[in-house]
């Protein structure tokens, strides 16, 4: 393995840390090692433990779309014994979080034991998040895990082996369906057993020299049965058809999709390899596979219950399970896998004890094809996988978010198609947007930090120069389908789609506006000719920033902090105060002048204005009398976003309709109440018309043509 050619390379930030930093008493660092990026930590000329740069193994791209570097060291038991960040470019989330925080939890990953998360799959150890940076954090996790195993298992330390990824790539046998009878399968190894008496268990929790376990030994002789297990792969057909018949089989494949592959558990004796866990918390937590660095827990979603075994030749059992192995778990069958039997023993009230003991696996030779040729494996697309794999994870913690956030937006989709009917009823659709931003703030917002950001756009025209990568953008899931959800927006109702409905802090100017003016705070009004001469502000604040973005992105962020959107809503404004003066001062003035920030001052609303140049359609309603003589759309257009002569500006409209409640107003809308006054003078009959269209002589209908 060669150093990398990078100039943030191990080698450049070994002089800024202390050895002792990493190992107690340490006192020099060696040469970086030429196979292996890794330097001894030398104690006296005694190698204690080796450092390495978590970005010289394993990707660490952040959500800034740079590296995020972690110096951290490794003894020879495979345990961290020390770990620094040492550089990182995230200001879209870390800017007013205190570093001393993000060193404290980085460091706080010194005495993590690599043995265990390689057996764990990388779940052996809990997960700290802080809130604002949850993507940033899951990055140094993912990379300290998977980069410190790599390094294990390349110096060999605390007996983990390399992977062996150049041999041949076995494949099952899919066309052989033999059947056995359970002699034959027991003897050939396609059953295997593991066997626990009463008296071993004891004598297990005994060697622990744990007294509270030893006092509470299991009930009955030391040769009664406390468990036996036995597994197969039922998925390998031969097997499968073996142990549960034809049609048993048959239903098990229509069970499974693709990728994924099926166990049999059979128990009987005093303990139960299910326990109850699964029935209050759907998890089965007595046992558990594993299979090299990854294990599966099964849910009860993946466990189906079998009546009888199909071969004649079977001992009865008294709990028969077939258990699924999802496919994202990327289970080998042609790999050895164990079943880890957790045993645990009250030791208390509530307090238990715990041992495990592991029924190892290994498919037959006769089940396999024959073996191919060696293949290379592109370690690329080992780390493509993980870097995958762990947006993924990322995406399932987040599926109840991702589902609201769905909702959300098919809510306002249909508002917008349907938009007549929605504003229909004045005090119906104001109390529909008050509820609308108030789960835009407090969902979006302030509990799934998924505010949008020109900080976005430039780190993805950074990604673009540099070499463009979905990996990095995938780790937000809520901005990455907001910004999707925009995109097609544009093409439709231009920017007012996310600025007037899913902006979190557009939502907290409008409803602080509103509680201002519901207690009676005098609202000012901006002469036109001043209004239209401050709408390019925002326009030339963005142009500024992205051009800074090209010379650099880290000055560009910087500059970008007049977006107070980090302090009010990601930090809560949580945050140094000057910064959280200058979010509440433009809060304060949009008191007085609604949408303040949004309509002057906002480079993420100018940037996306540019491409609303090219939407398709127009959708808002308009009278030939708009603008000329009536004026009332126009003075009451909370973002002063309507010429003097009726023409609604694309370009600083937030699409809130209130526009479309006046369009049908019988109160306000001088044309609806001319055309009701001429109505009930010739007492007009309403004609049926077509489902959705207002009638002719509606004063909602369209204006009729006139030759």
């Amino acid at each position: 393995m060669a150093i990398s050619a990078h100039a943030d390379s191990l080698a450049s930030f070994l002089p800024e840390i202390e050895p002792a930093d990493l190992v107690p008493g340490a006192d020099a660092f060696g040469p970086v090692r030429d196979d292996v990026p890794v330097a001894p930590i030398l104690k006296g000329r005694e190698t204690v433990a080796w450092a390495f740069l978590t970005s010289d193994f394993v990707g660490t791209t952040g959500y800034s779309g740079k590296p995020i570097h972690v110096v951290a060291a490794i003894d020879d038991d495979a345990v961290l014994t020390g770990v620094k960040l040492v550089k990182h470019s995230e200001p879209i989330v870390l800017i007013g979080i205190p570093n001393s925080r993000m060193v404290e939890l980085t460091e706080g990953y010194a005495g993590l034991d690599l043995k265990r998360e390689a057996e764990t799959g990388g779940e052996g150890h809990d997960l700290d998040i802080i809130s604002g940076a949850t993507v940033t954090i899951m990055v140094i996790d993912d990379s300290l895990v998977r980069g410190g195993i790599k390094v294990a298992r390349a110096l060999g330390l605390g007996g983990l082996s390399p992977v062996q990824s150049d041999g041949p790539k076995r494949e099952v046998d899919m066309a052989k369906n033999a059947i056995y009878d359970w002699t034959t399968l027991s003897g050939d190894g396609s059953i295997r057993r593991l066997t626990l008496d009463i008296g071993q268990v004891n004598a297990a929790f005994e060697a622990t020299g744990d007294q509270r376990a030893i006092k509470r030994p299991e009930p009955g002789e030391p040769d009664d049965t406390f468990i036996d297990m036995h597994m197969a792969l039922v998925s390998v057909p031969s097997i499968g058809k073996s142990l549960l018949g034809e049609a048993e089989y048959q239903n098990l494949t229509n069970w499974l999709d693709e990728g994924e592959h099926a166990i049999l558990v059979l128990g009987r004796g005093a303990y139960s390899f299910k326990g109850s866990g699964y029935v209050r918390g759907g998890i089965f937590d007595r046992i558990q596979l594993i299979q090299g660095d990854s294990s599966v827990r099964f849910f009860d979603r993946q466990q189906r219950r079998l009546g009888e075994v199909d071969a004649p030749d079977a001992p009865s059992f008294s709990e028969l399970d077939i258990f699924k192995i999802p496919a994202d778990a990327e289970f080998d069958p042609t790999e050895p896998f164990r079943l880890q039997l957790l045993v645990q023993r009250a030791v208390g009230a509530v307090e238990k004890t715990f041992l495990t003991f592991d029924l190892g696996y290994k498919l037959p030779e006769q089940y396999l094809l024959p073996v191919a040729a060696p293949v290379v494996v592109d370690d690329a697309t080992g780390e493509a996988a993980a870097k995958a794999a762990l947006w993924q994870r990322i995406w399932k913690d987040r599926t109840v978010e991702i589902v609201v956030l769905g909702v959300m937006l098919l809510v306002l989709t249909a508002t917008f198609f349907f938009q007549f009917h929605a504003t229909m009823n004045a005090r119906v659709f104001y109390w529909f947007r008050i509820g609308y931003l108030s789960m835009t703030l407090f969902f979006i917002g302030w509990y799934a930090n998924a505010q949008l950001s020109v900080v976005n756009l430039m780190a993805l025209a950074g990604s673009l120069r540099t070499g463009f990568s979905w990996d990095a953008f995938l780790l937000d899931p809520l901005v990455f389908i907001q910004w999707f959800a925009v995109a097609a927006a544009l093409l439709f109702w231009g920017r007012g789609a996310y600025c007037g409905w899913l902006c979190p802090f557009g939502a907290l100017q409008e409803l602080t506006n509103k509680i201002a003016r519901a207690l009676k705070v005098p609202q000012w009004t901006l002469p036109w000719g001043l209004n239209e001469r401050l709408w390019p502000a925002k326009y030339m604040i963005f142009l500024v920033l992205f051009g800074i973005s090209f010379v650099s992105i880290p000055l560009a962020e910087k500059y970008a902090e007049i977006e107070p959107f980090k302090t009010a809503i990601i930090l809560k404004f949580m945050r140094d105060w000057p910064f959280v003066v200058f979010a509440l001062l433009l809060l304060g003035i949009g008191l007085f002048i609604e949408r303040f920030y949004c309509r002057y001052l906002c480079p993420l609303g100018g940037a996306l204005a540019i491409p609303a140049r090219i939407r398709m359609f127009d959708w808002l309603r308009r009278y030939p009398d708009c603008g000329s003589p009536c004026q009332t759309c126009a003075n009451e257009c909370p973002v002063q976003a309507i010429h003097p002569t009726g023409e609604i500006n694309p370009n600083e409209c937030v699409t809130c309709l209130h526009c479309q409640v006046l369009y049908q107003s019988e109160t306000k809308c001088p044309v609806v109440i001319r055309q009701l006054k001429r109505r009930a003078k010739t007492g007009s009959v309403q004609m049926k018309t077509p489902l959705g269209q207002p009638p002719a002589n509606h004063p909602n209908a369209k204006p009729q043509s006139v030759s």
